[in-house]
């Protein structure tokens, strides 16, 4: 007999939790390549877990200097998986990486996966997302004749639609660069830091109108890697488990000149599903972590995941609303317009949403943190993931 799919959405909420985590080389690598860096980082995560690598049996990655980028990484690390996966839907794909985690674990594949992923585009050897060698291997039939310096030309022409349309504003936008500078500065970690006001926001240097440099994400050094296990396994291991409730994937395009609606992502399809596979209320959400590549994505998110209506995330956003201190806490770690952004986010926003619902993040600690939403995208608004963590297993 065939499973309906809510009978699997049964079976997958919260069968799996996150056990352990690491970063390393955020920012400045010093010359350390992505395979080294993604090294240190699954070592770290593995000793979190309290694990060895010997009981690592699943692996799951995805990078963008190679095809066979987790075959490769494996071999480097010296785990030897019996299952693994490299789906590559962009900076989304380590989100999405939960809900395959979970269906693989669930089925009795693996046991104990580790989700990894770095590059240096920064200060070492990689491939970095918007390298001329990179465009050469990803063309845009419909866009490369005209010229575009991408990604940014493509955000910006969602942002400019977005303004005409819903009268959103230069501030507004810059709003959120402020926001995510004002929790890297809570942050060791984050590589940009210092004061940053909306007049800054608005004179720096344009890149691609209406976004100038603070409104476009770094580009960094840095890698990040989970572990992730069944739920009823989580709890042996030495750090707080961490479990994932409910976990949706969608993509509708791949250039944005096929994007229907420049002003409506599919995060408006994964936001609801992911809810309401978690059995979680918007209003149950204390933290979110949402990819921040520019600062027209938390508006679009926003508005698409539900948390204001379309057209109003331009306001919403204002008047400190994200930012520490705020009423809904966004972007804790700096996100990647202040924190670390080496090519791909989201895997740095899963970490940080794990730290904190682990209480561990410090000044930036949002109190009472008990369910994190977190969001990533791939592409140019193409690829949408998002999950839901929470401390408890419900």
């Amino acid at each position: 007999m065939t499973a309906r799919i809510d009978d699997w959405d049964d079976a997958l909420r919260g069968c799996i939790a996150i056990t352990g985590c690491a970063t390393y080389g955020i920012g400045d690598a010093g010359g350390q390549t992505d395979l080294e860096v993604c090294a240190h980082a699954i070592h770290g995560a593995i000793a979190d877990a309290g694990l060895s690598c010997d009981e690592i049996d699943g692996f799951m990655s995805a990078g963008l200097s190679s095809s066979m980028w987790v075959v490769k990484l494996a071999e480097y690390v010296g785990i030897r998986p019996r299952f693994s996966d490299s789906t590559q839907i962009g900076g989304a794909a380590f989100v999405a990486h939960l809900q395959i985690a979970a269906a693989a674990i669930r089925a009795g594949l693996c046991s104990n996966i580790v989700i990894a992923y770095g590059a240096t585009p920064r200060g070492g050897k990689s491939v970095s997302a918007t390298s001329p060698a990179r465009a050469a291997m990803d063309p845009h039939p419909f866009e490369d004749p005209f010229r575009p310096f991408n990604p940014p030309t493509s955000y910006a022409l969602a942002a400019m639609r977005h303004m005409h349309q819903y009268g959103t504003t230069r501030e507004q936008l810059a709003a959120v660069a402020v926001s995510a500078r004002q929790w890297a500065n809570l942050n060791p970690e984050a590589f940009r830091k210092g004061e940053l006001s909306i007049e800054d926001v608005l004179g720096a240097k344009q890149v691609s109108s209406p976004f100038t440099v603070h409104d476009c994400c770094l580009v960094t050094d840095g890698a990040g890697a989970i572990v992730v296990r069944a739920a009823d396994a989580a709890s042996d291991g030495p750090a707080d488990p961490v479990y994932v409730l409910g976990t949706a994937v969608a993509h509708y395009h791949r250039q944005i000149s096929c994007m229907a609606d420049l002003t409506v992502t599919a995060a408006r399809e994964t936001g609801r599903s992911a809810l309401a596979r978690a059995g979680v209320s918007r209003s149950e959400i204390d933290v979110l972590q949402l990819y921040d590549a520019f600062t027209i994505n938390p508006v679009l998110f926003l508005e698409d995941l539900g948390f204001c209506e379309k057209g109003e995330g331009g306001a919403f956003v204002a008047d400190g609303r994200i930012a520490p201190g705020g009423a809904l806490p966004v972007n804790t770690n700096g996100g990647g317009l202040s924190c670390v952004h080496p090519g791909m986010y989201s895997m740095f926003a899963l970490i940080e949403a794990v730290r904190q619902l682990r209480g561990a993040c410090g000044p930036r600690q949002v109190t009472g943190a008990e369910i994190a939403l977190v969001h990533g995208n791939g592409g140019v608004l193409s690829a949408q993931a998002t999950t839901i963590l929470s401390k408890e297993r419900q």
